[in-house]
């Protein structure tokens, strides 16, 4: 009895740490197809603080940024009904390696990851309030990894995929100007 006892001690320490490794892709699949215009997906430093808002899940991956990265954008690439508009804090480009050793190499790996996206440049109070008002009719997806560098947190801002925001301006244009409908 005591020999099972200790095996199964042991294939718990070793099999739940690679469970809990892939729950927050778990996670990832279960929530996106949930998700969709005004949703959020934020990709955050180990810093980031645990919100009172009731609209924001927070999900602690225990991984490597970088790695959350890229996982959130192929699935959200790969989906049918959302796109992302990538968001970066304003603060980073301006933090030195002196200060947070590692932003340098950090800053060229996500661009290399983001290549080809529009991502742009928000001040983090601001994308904080953003997030915010957000959570108060939406839900806000906030994935917690052990970045330990400050101004890396990657916001997603979801839109649908099959309307774009040219056809939206289009169609707001023809209704402002009282042209007939569906034409």
């Amino acid at each position: 009895m005591r020999r099972l006892s200790l095996l199964t001690s042991l294939l718990i320490t070793l099999i739940l740490p690679c469970l809990a490794q892939d729950n927050w892709r778990a996670a990832v699949d279960q929530k996106l197809p949930l998700l969709g215009h005004r949703n959020w997906i934020v990709i955050a430093d180990s810093a980031y603080p645990q919100s009172s808002s009731p609209g924001i899940d927070v999900i602690e991956t225990n991984a490597d940024q970088l790695e959350v990265v890229q996982y959130v954008l192929a699935a959200v690439n790969k989906s049918i009904h959302v796109r992302p508009e990538v968001l970066l804090d304003a603060e980073l480009p301006y933090v030195a390696e002196s200060d947070a050793p590692g932003v340098t190499g950090y800053r060229q790996q996500l661009e290399k990851i983001l290549a080809g996206s529009s991502a742009q440049h928000e001040l983090h109070t601001s994308l904080i309030q953003q997030l915010d008002d957000a959570s108060k009719m939406y839900r806000v997806v906030v994935l917690k990894t052990r970045m330990a560098i400050p101004y890396t947190t990657v916001f997603l801002r979801l839109n649908a995929k099959y309307w774009s925001d040219d056809a939206e301006k289009r169609m707001r244009a023809k209704m402002a100007a009282g042209a007939p409908p569906g034409r």
